[in-house]
């Protein structure tokens, strides 16, 4: 049964580092709005569009992409899917928040290829999306900087609902009858009972109903989103090699490890963390369960490893369950 109560659902599209492999596609992940069919593209590697196929996601309810930064295994399939939704009679225009370049890329790809879109393109600078930026009247957006060998970005994304509820409680104490008068109340009119006038404004409760995730691009220095994990609910984070692999690679590709992002989600106290963005040399089971157990060892809340088309939603309580998918 669906619970009523959760407000973001998360899509894996793509959890791979660098390169794809045989049960692993590059970085993509797909966030809707739990209360409509409204989503949220964050990056968008080579064969993105294939696993939207697959995830049985709509193009034409899709309302922005986030880039984090311009590598390909992030980006090499934003074309291509911006070409299908046109082709799949696209109209709406659509919101891209990514590097600057990655509007250029776009344009000059466009002019080389001879793309035509039918629909518009909303460029929005990820540099510039460090202020909230509200795409629907539920869902905001926000960029913060990371460290890596580009510039690269995590992204808060934060649904809020404001419900007004009737207060029926007190409506009952003083003998208010159901029916008419409280639906007048309800509709913010005020009444007359018992020769006095009942205010609409006193029975009306405003309940706000909030959620906050954060999805980060590749980074070195999970600390960066100290500030901006305050009020998080839920961290979702590339987790590329163990420590003892990343002391190997040296840092060089900048990249974090379990460990390093286990450590950071236990200090800043948050409730949910799931790693994605592993190395081919973690994806099989024995890589796997050394991230699971380097995690385990200095983090003591709920995680996960994503694994491509896993699904989890977020309710206003900061619960984050794993999806069954049928």
């Amino acid at each position: 049964m669906k619970n009523s109560n959760n407000m973001l659902h998360f899509t894996f599209l793509g959890t791979s580092s660098g390169v794809p492999t045989l049960t692993r596609n590059v970085s993509g992940l797909a966030i809707r709005n739990s209360k409509n069919k409204d989503w949220i593209l964050v990056d968008a590697g080579e064969g993105t569009q294939h696993r939207i196929q697959q995830a049985k996601l709509s193009l034409q309810s899709l309302i922005a992409i986030c880039i984090t930064h311009v590598h390909g295994d992030h980006c090499y399939g934003l074309v291509g899917l911006l070409a299908s939704a046109g082709m799949n009679a696209r109209t709406a225009p659509l919101t891209i928040i990514a590097p600057k370049e990655i509007q250029q890329w776009i344009e000059v790809t466009a002019q080389l290829t001879d793309l035509h879109l039918p629909y518009s393109l909303n460029f929005i600078d990820v540099n510039e999306a460090t202020q909230p930026q509200q795409l629907t009247d539920e869902l905001s957006i926000q960029a913060h900087p990371l460290s890596h060998r580009v510039s690269s970005f995590a992204f808060s994304i934060i649904a809020q609902y404001t419900q007004k509820k009737l207060d029926t409680q007190a409506l009952v104490q003083l003998g208010v009858p159901k029916g008419k008068a409280w639906g007048d109340l309800q509709q913010g009119l005020d009444i007359q009972f018992n020769e006095q006038t009942l205010n609409a404004a006193d029975f009306i409760q405003i309940q706000v109903q909030r959620a906050h995730a954060i999805v980060g691009g590749d980074n070195d220095l999970p600390e960066l989103l100290a500030q901006a994990c305050q009020d998080a609910q839920l961290l979702i984070h590339e987790s590329t090699y163990t420590q003892a692999i990343l002391d190997k690679v040296g840092s060089g590709p900048m990249h974090s490890s379990a460990k390093m992002v286990a450590e950071f989600a236990q200090q800043q106290g948050l409730s949910n963390l799931i790693l994605t963005h592993f190395s081919s040399r973690h994806q099989d089971s024995t890589g796997q369960q050394a991230i699971t157990e380097e995690v385990q060892a200095f983090y003591q809340g709920n995680f996960y490893l994503a694994h491509d088309f896993d699904q989890f939603s977020l309710d206003e309580t900061g619960q984050l369950t794993k999806v069954n998918q049928k």
